[in-house]
């Protein structure tokens, strides 16, 4: 799925010292360094949706190096010493390192972080999909919201992510405390109602993904967490403290950006990569990743089993122009948090595209693993043939003949009982369509429904929600000429009940086109757009309840300089009273960004 791989904003920032040495040698030229190794992708349509040059200069030098040197671009930045980091970075920005204001305010009191009640007590959001069925739809007694309130939210607080250009991680709020990760690597437990600091942890690398916290028999309460590098962690949820991690997948290219899920004492990981953009490199041997779905005791980070979603191993398929082995069956990497059914013991993973010819019968798929084995039960294909990676052009041996659509699923499958009992998984592709299929009869199509023309930015990209009734679509299709658009599908037909049309973009040259994921409450469904603008339509009709423009700056409550932007990944969080939503996401044309917004009805 391209949308992951050519990002300058998902990284942690390491920091870096010269040596004397390096200190009394000449410093290297960042321009020039610049034009020799960034120039060809970021200054031309070779990849027209690596970040453009406008882009980088709005986020920090900091995150610029953390993303060469340990983050989405540490490939590119490898053979690059240091000092030519830190050149390139202040060359891009226009700003020193060490000129950007810290993360150093707004810890709670110490009373208040040591008397946290724990996971079982009051309103939750936990994890991506609010339950391991991933419906995004928070009941009542969770949301604490009705649609009459909605008319009255206002701006409660704002938190900014330190020295980030994107905002990328959905909340989880359990207990009174909210947890939420930074495109550098700061995790974080925030006080649900105010916003102050309990504690901050530092991964080794970005973090996407959202968290899902659990509790042990033996009074445990454990946080866990994935980053860019496919690292596993789990953390004291009370304190911060780690207690362990584990490297889940080996391969350069391998990253975590779905939520890991916890069930029964396991935890299930989703492994996704940005081979298709290491692709872009003609001298690069491409490929030999393949997404994969990872079961671990949730105790000890013990493995139980790795399942791929490419069944056979990559081979030797031929040699480029420099003499490396070609490789494949590659790509089927799995974006999203997979899906638990208890009644049938099977966990649902969605699939993106395949990167080597011929494509993977398992590429653009929805898979059914058994819950205890990890055996493939079975596969549903829904676009053959999608062999894609980023970079085509002349000369470049990794492209496939003809370069796919790119019609990946970045949304997770949901499953869901109807108002008239019968199961259905609904999912929904980049393509533009949504389905509705059957989980007895392995996936089989019941309906299905075009939203959108569909795009390698969808479509419908990051997610969806279903309550008893309905499907709520959000549709992308930036890539086209009508961005924009939300569908209510009745769930047991596939019939539109209703349409609320694209908006009229809120600043000069945006794009009203929604990629982030749908939440659904009763009576509303909040949906953030790519120009910023965040809405709450009616569930009923589509009439819109209540929006707000989250471009611009904010005061904070950890003393952190943070703006607005674009919305994208991540969806709105509902917990207890209060409305959770990221602006800010620095790609693909959209607007820089590092701030956490929290919203509630004045009392």
């Amino acid at each position: 799925m391209s949308m992951r791989h050519v990002l300058i904003v998902g990284s942690v920032y390491v920091t870096v010292f010269l040596s004397p040495q390096l200190a009394w040698a000449q410093a290297p030229s960042g321009e020039a360094l610049f034009e020799d190794s960034c120039a060809g992708c970021h200054l031309t349509n070779v990849i027209p949706r690596a970040l453009s040059v406008d882009n980088m200069r709005t986020m920090t030098p900091e995150a610029i190096v953390g993303a060469l040197t340990s983050g989405s671009m540490q490939q590119q930045g490898f053979e690059l010493s240091v000092a030519d980091r830190q050149a390139i970075a202040e060359f891009i920005t226009g700003r020193s390192l060490g000129s950007v204001t810290g993360d150093r305010l707004g810890w709670c009191a110490q009373s208040a972080s040591a008397n946290w009640s724990g996971l079982n007590s009051g309103p939750a959001w936990n994890g991506w999909g609010v339950d391991i069925t991933n419906t995004r739809n928070q009941p009542a007694e969770h949301a604490g919201l009705s649609a009459d309130d909605i008319p009255q939210l206002t701006l409660k607080w704002a938190f900014g992510y330190p020295n980030a250009g994107s905002a990328q991680s959905q909340p989880t709020v359990v207990g009174g405390r909210l947890f939420v990760a930074s495109q550098r690597g700061e995790v974080y437990a925030l006080d649900a109602k105010t916003g102050c600091k309990h504690w901050m942890y530092e991964a080794q690398s970005g973090v996407r993904s959202a968290m899902s916290v659990a509790s042990f028999d033996q009074g445990q309460q454990v946080v866990f967490l994935g980053d860019f590098n496919a690292h596993v962690y789990a953390l004291d949820a009370n304190t911060g403290a780690e207690l362990w991690v584990v490297k889940i997948d080996d391969h350069e290219g391998a990253r975590i950006t779905g939520a890991p899920v916890f069930y029964d004492e396991r935890l299930y990981v989703p492994v996704s990569s940005s081979e298709e953009g290491l692709a872009a490199d003609p001298e690069y041997a491409c490929c030999t990743f393949r997404g994969s779905v990872v079961a671990l005791e949730g105790l000890t980070g013990e493995l139980v089993w790795k399942s791929y979603a490419i069944p056979d191993e990559p081979r030797p398929r031929g040699r480029n122009p420099e003499g490396l082995f070609l490789w494949g069956p590659a790509g089927a990497a799995v974006w999203s948090a997979p899906t638990i059914d208890r009644a049938r013991r099977l966990i649902y993973v969605a699939t993106g595209n395949a990167y080597t010819e011929p494509a993977a019968e398992t590429s653009d798929a929805i898979l059914a693993f058994d819950l205890d084995t990890g055996e493939m039960r079975w596969s549903r294909q829904f676009t053959p043939s999608d062999a894609f990676v980023l970079g085509c052009r002349d000369g470049n041996a990794n492209c496939p003949q003809d370069n796919g659509p790119d019609f990946d699923f970045g949304a997770s499958p949901v499953l869901v009982n109807g108002a008239d009992g019968r199961n259905f998984l609904v999912v929904g592709q980049k393509s533009g369509l949504g389905y509705g299929l059957d989980p007895d009869r392995e996936g089989a199509t019941v309906w299905e429904y075009r939203i959108g023309q569909g795009s390698a930015l969808g479509g419908i990209e990051w997610g969806f929600a279903v309550d008893t009734e309905k499907a709520y679509f959000a549709n992308s299709d930036y890539l086209t000429r009508e961005p924009g658009g939300l569908a209510a599908v009745r769930l047991r037909t596939g019939e539109l009940v209703w349409f609320a049309d694209a908006h009229e973009p809120v600043c000069e040259g945006c794009s009203p086109a929604l990629l982030a994921a749908v939440t659904v409450i009763p009576g509303a469904v909040f949906s953030g757009a790519y120009d910023g603008l965040f809405r709450a339509y009616s569930s009923q009709d589509g009439s819109v309840l209540w929006e707000y423009d989250t471009n611009g700056s904010y005061e904070t409550v950890n003393g952190v300089d943070a703006k607005g932007g674009s919305i994208n990944g991540p969806g709105p969080v509902v917990v207890d009273g209060m409305v959770y939503v990221n602006s800010g996401y620095a790609a693909f044309g959209g607007r820089a960004g590092n701030v956490l917004l929290a919203f509630s009805v004045d009392e």
